[in-house]
């Protein structure tokens, strides 16, 4: 949304589509992100209780820590999900969890694993926050919408905030 430019309904709803198309995609490497670390936090539990090593492939692994989550999920109802490969923010998780060798996670000594939770654990931070800065946005653009239907001038020009 830029200062002191007009903009048609058609823009507003244009803008707004544009930044819940980058939230869900935002949304989407969270939830990796998410899932990574609770992998890492799951080896580090086993770590701590003396638990040999699984056997089984990181993906063998997913059905059992992701049993062990007990969130409710979003209240928001699902949206097809399409994220390019190439998504900057996937590229990105990629990059943090080939550098911190997310890959062989069960190899590393704990300094290494705390440093890979602590690297995701940051990621998912930043994720949320971006989230949260492109709510609010979404929400204003969609108050304008409210307010031009509800004043009758849908099809009105108004500066953006």
């Amino acid at each position: 949304m830029a200062d002191d430019q007009t903009s048609s309904l058609a823009d507003i709803r244009a803008q707004r589509n544009a930044m819940q198309a980058e939230e869900d995609a935002i949304s989407f490497v969270r939830r990796l992100a998410q899932g990574r670390l609770d992998l890492v936090q799951d080896e580090a539990r086993r770590r701590k209780s003396g638990q040999e090593v699984p056997v089984g492939s990181l993906a063998d692994r997913l059905a059992d820590v992701f049993g062990q989550q007990h969130g409710g999920g979003s209240a928001r109802p699902p949206r097809d999900t399409n994220i390019p490969a190439d998504h900057p923010l996937l590229l990105e998780l990629d990059q943090l969890s080939e550098h911190y060798q997310f890959e062989s996670m069960e190899t590393l000594d704990d300094s290494a694993l705390s440093d890979l939770e602590s690297a995701l654990g940051m990621f998912e931070k930043n994720c949320s926050q971006m989230r949260h800065d492109l709510f609010e946005k979404i929400d204003a653009l969609t108050a304008e919408l409210v307010k031009r239907v509800r004043e009758g001038g849908a099809g009105a020009v108004v500066k953006d905030k």
